[in-house]
């Protein structure tokens, strides 16, 4: 081999680490295979809406396709089960929901991966908050009517969720024992169908996404109560938050959740930092941004340390919120 293609060689094979963004023998990008991107819940959901959006810009900073894959079950932990035994070369992620990672712990009692302790933290993605959204039949209007409502009618009231354990059924549960009422669970396959008998009132009420919800708000098929963000949500900037209720109770309310990419265990420092910076700038190109503000989103960028640390403080949280409630 000549020096002159020796060195158009090693000009070609840098120009390709660049490219890619994440190179070497530790990870196999460079390959040209493409990443797998694997969320817990099944396609058209919220989860699998801001894992697309994200897939997209994520692609354009890796130079290489970004699949996303829908591996449901389990309560969204089947996703994670699969990252966990995966090799630690950046092509297999996990979009991951705050729920499996800080809820899950506490209720399931065969989990089968210790989330703080079989993965490798990456980087924070977004927050999101929940909206407490009512049948348009029900005669309460705000807050303080709902709790006055169910406070002269104790257990008549029933509020959905996408399932026991997740973040919508312990949300409801915990505004009910901080305004000192009680309304029945009934857990459902999902947010949509849930969302779909709140609509036909066969069910009171439920807390829902708000990039979700505000679609069946803005349409008026359901009616909003209060969000459960510290400040009133920027997509629904006329339904006030629960702090705002003046009741003793809920003042401070602030329940929300997030989503993160993990990786498997032993990734390599060096490609885990390089995954971070590319994905910090996935979520700096304008477009997602707009679209992430549009959905009611908020902005969560950082170290996989602040990835790490919220969900660590999130699992402790939740540990007094989840006694007694255990997901076989």
């Amino acid at each position: 081999m000549t020096t002159f293609t020796r060195r158009s060689l090693l000009a070609a094979t840098a120009i390709a680490c660049a490219a890619f963004t994440v190179c070497g023998s530790a990870h196999a990008q460079g390959s040209g295979a493409p990443v797998r991107l694997l969320v817990g819940y099944s396609a058209g959901g919220p989860v699998d809406q801001g894992a697309r959006l994200f897939a997209i810009a994520l692609s354009k900073e890796l130079g290489q396709t970004v699949v996303v894959e829908n591996k449901t079950g389990a309560n969204a932990t089947l996703a994670g089960s699969e990252v966990v035994r995966a090799k630690p070369d950046g092509l297999t992620l996990w979009f991951a929901a705050s729920p499996t990672i800080t809820i899950s712990p506490n209720v399931m009692s065969k989990m089968q991966f210790d989330p703080a302790k079989d993965l490798t933290p990456i980087a924070p993605v977004l927050s999101y908050y929940n909206v407490l959204v009512v049948n348009n039949d029900q005669p309460f209007k705000n807050t303080q009517e709902l709790v006055a409502y169910a406070k002269a009618h104790p257990g008549k009231l029933n509020y959905a969720s996408a399932g026991v354990g997740g973040s919508n059924h312990l949300g409801a549960l915990l505004f009910a024992k901080r305004s000192g009422i009680e309304m029945n669970h009934v857990p459902y396959k999902g947010n949509a169908p849930a969302m779909t008998d709140v609509i036909g009132g066969q069910i009171n009420m439920m807390l829902d996404i708000i990039s979700t919800a505000s679609t069946y708000i803005h349409s008026g098929k359901v009616r909003a109560i209060a969000v459960t963000s510290p400040q009133r949500n920027p997509s629904l900037p006329n339904v006030p938050t629960f702090a705002e209720s003046g009741i003793e109770g809920l003042k401070g309310f602030d329940v929300g959740g997030w989503y993160g990419v993990y990786g498997p265990k032993n990734m390599p420092a060096d490609l885990t930092a390089r995954l971070n910076k590319s994905i910090n700038a996935a979520l700096a190109q304008p477009e997602l941004k707009a679209k992430y503000k549009d959905l009611g989103y908020d902005e969560w960028v950082g170290s996989p340390e602040r990835l790490a640390e919220r969900a660590a403080q999130e699992r402790q949280m939740w540990s007094t919120v989840t006694q007694g409630i255990v997901i076989d």
